[in-house]
């Protein structure tokens, strides 16, 4: 049996990066539009988990993928926030043990995990999409 989900609470948010440290910022950016736009408001804490997941996603993009280009899909239900980003590298994320002197990272890909309700990792031969859903 397959769950009606709830309709979109306004149009989704595309949007294509060159893999440069600067297409963190400008993909925060972008979330923190999409935020702003949802109505009803979604509270600040949560506003501010959505974001740093983006920021945490397109980074991994940025340090670890593959390809020279990174997606970002951004779409609102009544109840949650969608993020997806996708890269041209087909391999999954890698599970590190963080580095505590901050030196190598390893804390983004739990993160996103704590803060989102699911989280899940489309493979195929040639690209990944990881998916988010979020409180809002």
């Amino acid at each position: 049996m397959r769950t009606q989900r709830a309709p979109l609470t306004r149009p989704p948010e595309t949007a294509t990066f060159d893999k440069r440290p600067e297409a963190v910022a400008d993909a925060r950016d972008l979330t923190r539009a999409f935020v702003a736009g949802l109505s009803p408001a979604v509270e600040e804490r949560k506003a501010s988990s959505i974001e740093l997941v983006v920021s945490e996603l397109v980074t991994n993009v940025v340090r670890h993928a593959r390809g020279t280009l990174c997606s970002l899909r951004l779409q609102a239900r009544k109840d949650v926030v969608t993020v997806a980003v996708s890269d041209a590298d087909p391999r999954p994320p890698r599970e590190r043990t963080p580095d505590l002197m901050g030196n190598t990272g390893g804390f983004g890909w739990p993160m996103v995990r704590r803060l989102a309700r699911v989280v899940t990792v489309t493979l195929d031969a040639s690209s990944k999409t990881i998916r988010a859903e979020l409180a809002r």
